[in-house]
């Protein structure tokens, strides 16, 4: 894969710019995105540069964390509260994510989601009311870990780190090995559109749009 220096405000006019001309792919009113990586990856800010950039071209966007859709911590720590398969399969409760997210947006859908449903630190519901996203709107989801799952995505973009990167800039290295499992299992910069490579959140380099 070849990669080329690129800004991050380039590189959000170009995402923006192919999301606004683009249909989604599932006959549904609503496009979704995912940007996808680990949490020393700043997915946070790129899902947020992407909303401004089409906001600005007019269109309605809702961005979602998957940090608000962990599950209760008597099910993520059953296993003990360092156990890297349980934080890989166990931790993000996808199925919610389907509920909640996903299929209020499918064809024929209500576009009302829920943008949050569990308070990690008060490990209890957040009780946030849902959102309404129009028709023409657009979903960014970003976090770990999102693909492999089989949602819907229109455009998937994964912020990629070395293993030497990722190791240096994650605070809880006992995670390390569930990303190791993602590379292994899912190969996320294979299957995704667009890949950035931030071993320096300073100067991305990317891959490009497809084709």
């Amino acid at each position: 894969m070849r990669f080329e220096a690129i800004t991050w405000a380039r590189l959000t006019k170009a995402v923006a710019g192919r999301l606004d001309a683009a249909e989604p792919g599932d006959g549904s009113a609503w496009l979704k995105v995912g940007i996808d990586g680990a949490p020393a990856a700043p997915t946070g800010e790129t899902a947020e540069r992407i909303a401004h950039a089409l906001r600005l071209r007019g269109r309605s966007v809702l961005v979602v964390g998957t940090d608000g859709f962990l599950r209760p911590a008597s099910l993520r720590f059953e296993y003990g509260k360092q156990d890297p398969d349980a934080y890989y399969s166990g931790w993000f409760d996808t199925g919610a994510l389907w509920r909640e997210v996903f299929r209020p947006l499918e064809a024929g859908g209500t576009g009302r989601v829920l943008p949050d449903l569990w308070d990690p630190v008060k490990d209890r519901a957040t009780r946030s009311p849902y959102a309404e996203l129009p028709a023409g709107g657009v979903l960014v989801l970003h976090g770990p870990f999102l693909q492999g799952h089989w949602f819907p995505f229109d455009l998937t973009v994964h912020l990629r780190l070395s293993r030497g990167a990722l190791a240096r800039r994650t605070e809880d290295a006992w995670t390390l090995p569930a990303f190791q499992r993602y590379e292994d299992e899912v190969a996320p910069a294979d299957s995704a559109d667009v890949v950035v490579r931030t071993d320096d959140p300073q100067h991305p380099a990317w891959s490009g749009l497809p084709s």
